[in-house]
């Protein structure tokens, strides 16, 4: 009756914290994972039985089963931890166990609940989280979401088994060659939007094609399937397209038998059982029967031997290659209607190459309630859910722009004179290509940092982990040193801003939101989010500490000052103040500010280090992860397929990174026309398309986290970047500029600056309880769109 533990298992990674007292956990043998404080009566009764062993394996749910341990070879009931230990543990092993209750207490009525991989499950009293991982590469993938400073990443690193994924995952991959008991109706929205898009004039082109087949004589069979695809194509779904058998199956008669049919409980049947069960029991010996053997057909001459089958390849196949391809490249670019591509796909590669004659079209069949096998059969042109689909673990919406990428980049190298697209499209093209060039790097970062050890993961992350901004920011303020033009200062500065503002607010703002409406109320890491929060602090302190000093120190420049006529007691009216501290004072920029500002940029990125060192050395049980497999660390994880291996991932992280730094020069080389020209505020373009367009995958990642419930990682995608950006990204900046003088002063605009500082104590207030709702997310994201708001309405910068 016992579960053995080993390979083939699932991984389970377990975080384990308390609010008020830590606990330490006693010896687990076995595989043994989170248990409940209290076993529920029927199991204590059950166990308590000698004589009844096996009663409480079989009442025990999917989730509350246990596996035997060394310590309990029975049970393997892990007691609760004691609350008088100091330190927190972690740890993942081979899944035998999941027993989530809340509460300290489990009646008899209670029953677990299944988590989804990446769930957090959080108990009253204790922060406890259980995360399960299919393997060991997954387990390092999600330990590295909780380790401050590594890049978040939702999706797998490693192929999942199809078999162990949800009928709608299952359904995506089906190559659509089952016929299934039909439950439902076939006529659905997306099949009749399917009609008007691609049925109607792919069956007038097979309609067209028919009497071409027919006038060539010998083409006669071709035509007569060009005709009954006509049929299939107008409404293709619930038929299926089934090959015919080389062999006839002749159904043979026995004769002197007849059919007895099923007996029901009616007066009839019982009085026919009444006779049966007075029936001698010797008969006469059955009379043998000779049944003859199905008949062999003589095996035909291939259809690759016939005169037809050229004249098709030459009038026929070619139109309907066109017509096939074009439908299954539009069809796959709109993701949702994947499904007509795979049909589409499947006839032109299979069905119009084979012989004519061994081509069958079957109408549905309601009666039939088994699955079979045919060459081709859809029962949907739409599926919503094909969000989802992944190639290679690459998500299918990151593989339809990637052909976007080397669109711009030729467009935009060879019309630089604009002949043929305007600055504008071109600018669009561009800054839409930087967000599956972000998604490729993010995915190279976590299957790198999955494969690695701590070290390379760190490294990797250091390195890549701000690349695609730090692309953009560098080569907008080339672009501006070149052209002598101070506006692309300003534009990186907003730009800067702008991804401080939607970390801080409208990633975790938006996360909460949606996240808050599937699941009412959830918990975070309130530890975990002070650091964060105080790292934040310091990040603003230090990056706009020269603009505070130089509103301090600075001389305030009026553009006009005017008084009344004839009064000189009169106040003057200026226009336009500021306070400038390049123009008029250089002593004061070369003195004091150029030096304020390299003593910050060496401050914060030692904050950072300390940070590092704080979360994931001397205080590590805040995000603490120990990976064991409940043997000592030397058990067998099961086997898995990782999607892109170590140095794959680094080809493509190499790769990714130098067409960012193509796809930022074409964005800043054509973004001057729309600056110069258009009527919005330079300041609203830099905070909201430079800012936010780049960061798209990210507040992905955290929109999914937080539908699994696990609104520390969506929290920790917002405030690890907003850290990022302050300690590392600026400082490095600071550097290229002391390498290469392109201008760059620390000095940000008072709306930045009033901006910022109001963000920073907003969320900080947010997080101080350690919950939060809808409401607490659509107040993020209110003041989000507010200041946003106040963006759009602004002048334009003075440089600009």
């Amino acid at each position: 009756m016992r579960r053995p533990c080993g390979e083939g298992q699932r991984w389970t990674i377990q975080l384990i914290g308390f609010n008020h007292a830590s606990s330490k956990s006693p010896a687990l043998g076995g595989c043994s994972t989170s248990v409940n404080r209290t076993l529920p009566p029927r199991y204590m009764k059950s166990h308590a039985d000698p004589e009844q062993p096996h009663q409480f394996l079989r009442r025990a749910s999917h989730n509350e089963r246990i596996c035997p341990g060394h310590h309990h070879p029975d049970l393997a009931v892990a007691e609760t931890p004691s609350p008088d230990a100091s330190h927190h543990f972690c740890h993942y092993t081979p899944k035998c166990l999941i027993a989530v209750h809340r509460g300290g207490q489990c009646g008899p009525s209670c029953r677990s609940t299944p988590l989804r991989y990446g769930e957090e499950v959080w108990h009253d009293g204790t922060t406890k989280t259980t995360i399960r991982a299919e393997n060991e590469v997954e387990a390092n993938r999600e330990a590295n979401n909780y380790k401050f400073g590594f890049r978040k990443w939702k999706g797998n690193v490693t192929e999942r088994p199809i078999q162990d994924r949800s009928d709608i995952v299952k359904e995506l991959y089906s190559d659509l060659s089952t016929v299934k008991p039909q439950a439902g109706s076939v006529i659905t929205f997306g099949n009749i939007v399917y009609v008007f898009l691609f049925g109607w004039w792919i069956s007038l082109i097979y309609f067209l094609i028919c009497p071409v087949m027919f006038f060539t004589i010998c083409g006669a069979p071709y035509g007569k399937l060009c005709w009954r695809m006509t049929c299939f194509f107008i409404w293709p779904f619930g038929k299926s397209i089934e090959k015919a058998s080389d062999v006839m199956r002749t159904c043979v008669k026995s004769p002197n038998c007849e059919a007895i049919p099923e007996e029901t409980d009616t007066e009839d049947s019982k009085d026919l059982t009444r006779v049966k069960d007075s029936a001698p029991i010797l008969v006469s010996s059955p009379v043998p029967i000779e049944t003859p053997e199905p008949e062999v057909r003589p095996k035909k001459r291939s259809h690759w031997c016939r005169f037809s089958t050229y004249v098709w390849l030459l009038l026929g196949y070619p139109v309907l290659v066109v017509v096939h391809s074009l439908v299954c490249v539009i069809s796959w670019l709109l993701v949702f209607t994947i499904p007509v591509a795979k049909m589409n796909a499947r006839i032109l590669g299979t069905i119009l190459l084979m012989a004519p004659e061994d081509i069958h079209i079957q109408t549905p069949d309601k009666t039939r309630g088994y699955e079979t096998k045919v060459l081709l059969c859809c029962y949907r042109a739409f599926n919503v859910y094909y969000y989802k689909y992944t190639v290679q673990g690459i998500n299918i919406f990151a593989l339809n722009l990637l052909p976007l990428v080397l669109v711009t980049l030729v467009i935009g190298y060879t019309d630089r004179g604009h002949r043929y697209f305007s600055a504008e499209t071109c600018f669009a093209l561009a800054i839409t290509s930087i967000i599956p060039l972000s998604y490729y790097i993010g995915m190279g970062i976590a299957s790198i940092s999955a494969q690695s050890n701590f070290a390379v993961g760190a490294v990797v992350n250091a390195t890549f982990g701000s690349i695609t901004e730090m692309t953009f920011y560098i080569t907008a303020l080339l672009q501006g040193h070149r052209a002598g033009s101070k506006c692309y200062e300003e534009i990186v500065k907003a730009a800067l801003t702008g991804t401080l503002l939607g970390c801080i607010l409208f990633i975790p703002g938006i996360c909460m939101v949606i996240g808050g409406i599937k699941h009412r109320e959830q918990r975070f890491n309130s530890r975990s989010a002070g650091v964060s929060s105080a790292l934040l602090f310091i990040s603003i302190g230090g990056v706009f500490a020269p603009t505070l000093f130089s509103k301090t120190y600075g001389n305030l420049m009026c553009e006009s000052c005017t008084n009344t006529p004839g009064n000189a007691s009169a106040p003057f009216m200026c226009k336009d103040c500021h306070y400038d501290t390049s123009e008029t004072d250089p002593h004061l920029v070369l003195s004091h500010i150029e030096p304020l500002v390299y003593t910050i940029s060496v401050m914060l990125p030692a904050a950072y280090l300390i940070g590092l060192i704080f979360t994931l050395k001397t205080h590590s049980h805040i995000y603490d992860i120990h990976i064991s497999d409940g043997h000592g660390g030397h058990g067998h994880a099961g086997h898995h397929v990782v999607h892109w291996s170590r140095w794959r991932a680094l080809a493509v992280l190499i790769v990714a990174t130098l067409l960012m730094a193509a796809c930022a020069d074409l964005t800043t080389e054509n973004i001057q026309p729309i600056v110069a020209h258009s009527s919005i505020s330079q300041y609203f373009i830099g905070v909201t398309v430079l800012a936010m367009v780049p960061e798209l995958p990210e507040i992905v990642n955290g929109i999914q986290f937080a539908l699994q419930n696990n609104i520390s990682l969506s929290l920790e995608v917002g405030s690890c970047i907003a850290v990022q950006v302050c300690m590392i990204q600026i400082p490095l900046l600071i550097l290229f500029n002391a390498f290469y003088d392109v201008g760059f002063v620390l000095v940000f605009s008072d709306i930045h600056l009033w901006a910022s500082i109001f963000s920073v104590i907003l969320v900080n207030y947010i997080f101080m309880d350690g919950k939060c709702d809808y409401f607490q997310g659509t107040a993020l994201v209110a003041v989000y769109l507010i200041l946003l708001a106040v963006y759009f309405f602004a002048p334009s910068p003075r440089s600009c």
